[in-house]
């Protein structure tokens, strides 16, 4: 319904910040992590969320932000407080990398997310990676995944099977140089 709301902070607490537009204050929810400012004017992208009990407004300082966080309410299991949490205990860059990683143990390091719930996130955002990567990425992160997509191809193409080939540069990923692709390959080759 909102795609952002901007205005003049008059709350920023842990979790939440006020904004206030024409003298009425937006109430939101934000990752812990966030970055909105604790004073002045700023614009805040919004997700709303409607309850039998409640109607609620969710806020990040990018449009990617949200847009990652829309992408975890997708996922069986997941509603907003599951994914707030999420995004609280991640950067965007970070989780997107470990969902394109496969990497389940950064995703049960966060607080509320069991094993289930991250092998769900795994299972259901693995296809979306490359749309959640975005223009907002950070270069490097678009480079290490792309690296890692293609020494998985590399190895497929050789005669892995999928599973075998993300499973061998998963762990090659973790003792060399992910921009060198040349390395990467010839280390989960070896692994």
């Amino acid at each position: 319904m909102y795609d952002y709301i901007e205005g003049l902070v008059a709350v920023r607490a842990a979790g939440r910040v006020v904004i206030d537009v024409g003298g009425v204050g937006f109430d939101l929810c934000t990752p812990l992590n966030s970055t909105l400012p604790a004073a002045g004017r700023a614009r805040v992208w919004t997700h709303m969320v409607v309850r039998e009990d409640a109607h609620l407004l969710y806020g990040f300082v990018d449009a990617r932000s949200r847009d990652v966080f829309r992408a975890l309410l997708t996922v069986g299991g997941v509603g907003p407080k599951l994914a707030l949490a999420v995004m609280s205990g991640m950067a965007p860059d970070e989780l997107v990398e470990a969902i394109a990683l496969g990497d389940l143990a950064r995703l049960t390091a966060v607080r509320g997310v069991g094993r289930k719930t991250a092998e769900q996130i795994l299972l259901d955002l693995r296809q979306k990676v490359n749309s959640l990567r975005g223009e907002g990425a950070a270069p490097g992160a678009r480079s290490h995944g792309k690296a890692l997509e293609d020494a998985v191809a590399a190895l497929i193409s050789i005669g892995f099977s999928e599973k075998e080939a993300r499973k061998q540069v998963e762990r090659a990923a973790q003792t060399v140089d992910v921009s060198d692709l040349d390395k990467l390959v010839r280390a989960a080759l070896a692994g």
